[in-house]
């Protein structure tokens, strides 16, 4: 396994929001995490890259304990997060972005080949290559989030809401673009809300509920649940 989680608590000061969390993520596998509003899938992505530090339990990465390391060292470790509501850099030009992704990086001489890559994946973002991050649309901004996130060359990367206000056309487009990713050998942890999209791109899923893991296995499977169909699925 890249990623094995055990038992992890994590808290927003007094507010227990990770209770005993486990999952894992397998060298070139694409996992998701879905459930509702509240359940902690963001929170536990946060914990994952040290923006917030689990209180109890274990997060191992390929041999590395993540609580003993500091976000900035996570990413040097090979894990990159686009996080929920993108937060690009609205006063800088959508090649300054990527280039802060790639700064912790040696190998300064393959940045060309993964930025052709990146532009491959989403042609708008070499179209917009000299335009401010902040006049791009929603749509292109999550492009943006994605892309400076891969120019740190992750060997696992964290995706949360990657669909959240944009555009039906662009979320299909965006989510064939994580099946490229992961063919590179790239794994991918995936918190989304459509659970339908999320689901068929998954290979793998969890249930998130109030903190807890409730559900868990292949993603055809979880399709097919009762109780997934239900609670996330309308039907």
């Amino acid at each position: 396994m890249m990623l094995t989680i055990s038992d992890v608590h994590t808290y927003y000061g007094a507010i227990h929001a990770l209770k005993g969390v486990s999952l894992e993520v397998a060298q070139g596998e694409i996992v998701t995490l879905i459930g509702s509003n509240g359940a902690g899938k963001t929170t536990l992505l946060r914990t994952i890259s040290g923006l917030l530090k689990a209180r109890q339990g274990c997060l191992n990465f390929l041999g590395d304990d993540l609580r003993r390391l500091a976000p900035h060292a996570i990413v040097a470790r090979g894990i990159a997060h686009a996080p929920e509501g993108r937060l690009i850099f609205p006063e800088m030009t959508v090649e300054e972005n990527l280039l802060l992704g790639s700064h912790q990086r040696k190998d300064r001489q393959a940045l060309g080949s993964d930025r052709e890559f990146i532009f491959s994946l989403f042609p708008r973002l070499k179209e917009r290559f000299k335009q401010m991050g902040g006049t791009l649309s929603g749509g292109e901004q999550q492009m943006l989030a994605i892309g400076r996130a891969l120019m740190a060359r992750p060997k696992l990367l964290l995706l949360d809401e990657p669909s959240l206000g944009i555009a039906p056309m662009l979320v299909q487009q965006i989510f064939a673009c994580f099946k490229k990713i992961n063919e590179t050998g790239v794994s991918i942890l995936l918190v989304e809300q459509d659970a339908h999209l999320a689901l068929k791109t998954a290979h793998r899923g969890y249930v998130l509920e109030t903190g807890n893991v409730v559900l868990q296995g292949a993603s055809a499977e979880l399709l097919q649940n009762p109780q997934v169909q239900a609670a996330y699925l309308g039907k």
